[in-house]
Parts: C-alpha cells; sequence; structure tokens
C-alpha cells in the first residue's frame, strides 16, 4: 500500500520495565512543546500512526502469543509513568519476527520483535534499549526532523514510517517484500541524528533511574552488541542500522551513567527468564533443535529457565507426557506462578486435552478475573471443546475491551462460522478488514452481509454506517500513503 516513492526516513521504537519510583529532578530535561505543530501537530501525528498500524496488521505478521504480549505490555505500563511521553494513547504491537528491534511510530504505535527479547542478556537491558526508544518518541524527532527539512506539508510525515515495514514484514517465513529499491532507500535514510541518538540516550538514561533500574545497563548493551557484529561481516540488526552505535557515543553514555544515581532495584525477573525461554522455543531453528537445547540445558543446570523451556519445547514437539512430566518436577512455587500454569493449559489445549484446559483456565480466571491471556486461551479451549456458544461470549467480551486486536476479530468470525452465524461472521470479517488495511475486501464483506437471510432495520442501518466510515476511512489513508 505504501507507494516506492515515499521516502523511507523511519523512527524506531519504544518499551518498558517494572518500576519502583523515585524522584530526580536534577536530572530532568524539559519535554519538547508542541512547537513542531506548525508542521504536523500531535492530532494529525495520531491519526497518521493508528492509519500506519493498519498496514502494518496487515502486511507483517504478529506473534499470536497472548503470554508474551501481556508481559510486554505490563512493561510498558510499568514504565511509562517514569517517561516524558505526554500522549500516552499507547497500542502495542508485538511481531513474530527474531531480528533485534523495536520501534515507536507517531500515534503512540509501539512496536517490539521478538528477536528484542532473544537479545537482551537481563530485563535492565531490554528496558534500557525501549527507554530509549521512548524518549524518541517523547522528544518527537520524528517532528524535529520534518522541520529541520523545511518540509511545510504534515503528511509527508508518512514518509517517516515506509521503512519500518520493510524490516518488520521481511521475515524468513515470507511476507510481501518491498521493491528492492525501497528497501535499500530505506537502509540510507533509516538512521537518527547524532544529536537525536545522544538525546534518546539521556532522556532514557533518565527514565531508567526513576523507575529503579540501573542506567549502565544501555552502554553495557549497546557495547556487546556492537562487538557481536563487529568482526564478523554479518548484517547488522535492525537496530544498529537506525540507531549507530560508535566508540565515541558507547564512552559517551558510560560517562552520563556513571553520573546518574545507581539504583538497587532488580536487573532481572524470573518473568523475563520464562518468556525468554518462550521466544527461544518460538525461534529456534526446528522444535527439534530447540528440545535438545533445554534438555542438555537442564542436565547442566537445573533452573526455572531451563525447566519452562524444556516443557514448552516438549509441546511444540507434540511430546505432552514429557510435557506433564516437566511440569509435575517443577518445584511447587514454580507451578503455581502464573506464566506456568497458563503454559500448563496450553500444554493440555494442544495435547486434546480440551475440557481439563477449560477447568484450569476458568480456575484461574476465578484468581485474576482481568487476565487477558486467560481469557484469550479460555476462549479458544471452549471452542474447541465444542461450547460455541460460551466461546462466542468470551471472544466477543475480548473484542469489546481490545478492539483494535485484528486475531481477536478473526479468531470471532471462525467461531461464528462454526455456530453457524453468517451475519456475525460478515461482520467480524468486516472489523478484520478495516482493521489490517484491507478496505476494498471490508466493502465486498458489506455486501455480502446485504445479501443475508433475515435481516431487520436495525441490521441495515449498522452495515450502511459500517460502509460509511469504511470509505471515508479509504478516502482519508489514499491522501496519506
Amino acid at each position: 500500500m505504501l507507494k516506492s516513492t515515499i521516502a523511507t526516513t523511519a523512527l524506531a521504537g519504544v518499551l518498558m520495565l517494572p518500576t519502583t519510583a523515585h524522584a530526580l529532578e536534577p536530572y530532568d530535561l524539559p519535554v519538547l512543546n508542541d512547537g513542531t505543530s506548525s508542521v504536523v501537530s500531535l492530532d494529525t501525528e495520531y491519526r497518521l500512526g493508528r492509519n500506519w498500524a493498519r498496514i502494518l496488521r496487515g502486511q507483517a505478521p504478529m506473534l499470536d502469543d497472548p503470554l508474551t504480549y501481556q508481559y510486554l505490555q505490563d512493561l510498558l505500563w510499568q514504565l511509562l509513568p517514569h517517561s516524558q511521553v505526554q500522549d500516552r494513547r499507547l497500542e502495542l504491537f508485538v511481531l513474530a519476527n527474531p531480528s533485534f528491534n523495536a520501534f515507536a511510530v507517531p500515534g503512540g504505535v509501539i512496536g517490539v520483535h521478538g528477536g528484542l527479547i532473544l537479545a537482551a542478556e537481563t530485563e535492565a537491558e531490554l528496558a534500557s534499549v525501549l527507554a530509549h526508544e521512548l524518549a524518541h518518541l517523547s522528544q518527537r524527532h520524528y517532528a524535529q526532523r520534518l522541520e529541520e527539512e523545511k518540509r511545510n506539508q504534515p503528511l509527508m510525515l508518512a514518509g517517516i514510517l515506509a521503512g519500518i515495514l520493510v524490516s518488520a514484514a521481511n521475515t524468513e517465513g515470507g511476507m510481501a517484500v518491498m521493491s528492492s529499491a525501497m528497501g535499500a532507500s530505506a537502509q540510507n535514510k533509516l538512521a537518527f541524528s547524532r544529536r537525536n541518538e545522544q538525546e534518546a540516550d539521556r532522556v532514557g538514561m533518565q527514565t531508567l533511574v526513576s523507575a529503579d533500574i540501573d542506567p549502565h545497563a544501555m552502554p553495557n548493551m549497546f557495547s556487546r552488541l556492537q562487538r557481536s557484529y563487529q568482526f564478523y561481516g554479518q548484517r547488522p540488526p535492525e537496530f544498529l542500522l537506525t540507531h549507530p552505535v560508535t566508540e565515541s557515543r558507547i564512552a559517551d553514555s558510560l560517562n552520563r551513567a556513571s553520573q546518574l544515581p545507581r539504583p538497587l532495584g532488580r536487573n532481572q525477573s524470573l518473568e523475563f527468564e520464562l518468556i525468554k525461554a518462550r521466544m527461544q522455543v518460538r525461534f529456534a531453528n526446528s522444535p527439534a533443535e530447540a528440545l535438545k537445547h533445554f534438555q542438555s540445558g537442564l542436565e547442566n543446570n537445573d533452573t526455572a529457565h531451563a525447566r519452562y523451556g524444556l516443557m514448552m519445547a516438549a509441546m511444540v514437539n507434540n511430546k505432552p507426557e514429557l510435557a506433564a512430566t516437566t511440569y509435575q518436577q517443577m518445584p511447587a512455587s514454580l507451578r503455581q506462578h502464573t506464566y506456568v500454569a497458563l503454559t500448563h493449559a496450553e500444554v493440555l489445549l494442544t495435547s486434546g486435552q480440551t475440557g481439563q484446559a477449560v477447568h484450569k483456565l476458568q480456575r484461574l480466571l476465578s484468581l485474576y478475573p482481568e487476565s487477558r491471556p486467560a481469557r484469550t486461551l479460555l476462549a479458544q479451549a471452549l471452542r474447541d471443546d465444542g461450547q460455541l456458544d460460551n466461546a462466542l461470549r468470551q471472544f466477543k467480551s475480548l473484542s469489546r475491551d481490545y478492539p483494535t486486536d485484528a486475531t481477536l476479530w478473526f479468531k470471532l468470525a471462525e467461531t461464528e462460522g462454526l455456530a453457524g452465524n453468517t451475519l456475525a461472521v460478515h461482520e467480524a470479517r468486516i472489523e478484520y478488514f478495516m482493521l489490517t488495511a484491507q478496505l476494498d475486501r471490508a466493502l465486498k464483506q458489506i455486501e455480502y452481509a446485504r445479501r443475508s437471510h433475515g435481516l431487520t432495520a436495525s441490521d441495515l442501518a449498522r452495515l450502511d454506517q459500517r460502509e460509511r466510515e469504511t470509505r471515508a476511512l479509504r478516502q482519508e489513508m489514499k491522501t496519506q500513503f
């Protein structure tokens, strides 16, 4: 959908970490005000970013893993109060991409590649990258760049977003690949200015200290990444292409970190270790390789990370007995951890024990009634168990609470189809196509919906309204992209 002629200057991303707040007034930096609104207003940024998010959903593979999503979402909302982001209407995307990258675009759209979790050795390192990206967002570096280039047309901001799709959609699993010319242009134009990078380092470290996280994690992370790719002739990860890391920059960040308070907050968490194990299984070269890795790891070092990873690897290798045995051999305190209990429910579900999965997930929901992963897994378990009415109630409740989750609408459409609800299938598909920028297909679904039997005047009015909204959105996006 993005035109190949669009300039591809990209911005990179955001995410965050658990916090313990304390004031840091001596190190506070001024937040960029809306002085850049002469070029692009905050409202224009918001609308543009949210429409671009539709394209992202349609072109880049999302990581359909409610547990990993919840972990990153929790980190986001724990770190956000310590940042300088003013407009906190944020939306998180987790991409099924093993590369090390994260990005934030205008409108509070935040993307994290699964590989970012793999690249971080500690939770503090993960936080440092995300705090740095959050600073790019709060300081409105993309709008500043437009002003510096004397671009007086706000919609030219769309060009900043194009390059992100190049790396987000280019996975080994195979997505629609953009033209090589666009990719080359993106590589040449992605980098931030040196001034913006230094400012993002500085503001990001301030966020870390305020969140009770060691600011030294940032230069440590950058230095390790630079060493990893410096001597091997490999193509650097996307993050290093968009954020060039030099010796002088590392030295500068080390100097800044040494002048900041060194909090005593945690560098690691059990949640990070468990989610990292999930990503190691997810992005292993093969399920068999993942199984071998965690079997060896458990023999050498009996840790929660190794035990949980072995249970995950056994599940994806279709070895439910090994997964169950590994779960039962865990200490009681580990089995009771929410992430582990939810994963055990996944094991039950994938091994066909749907009734037991439903029972376990209902019990977990009684303890954690707002748990999005538990609600999502329960909806799937109910559907697989043939309890379609109950499954529909769960999916509809989730879609009301998370209306921009395209995956939920897709699953709702499938479940409505199993229940034989023709009009409801079309309406769920309309929402899915609108969220993934497939607007012509959304209009087709509206046509199909109008042919359904037994439509009421209310049904027809609702479809007419969706058609008007879809056509208006299509026109708006044509002017933007």
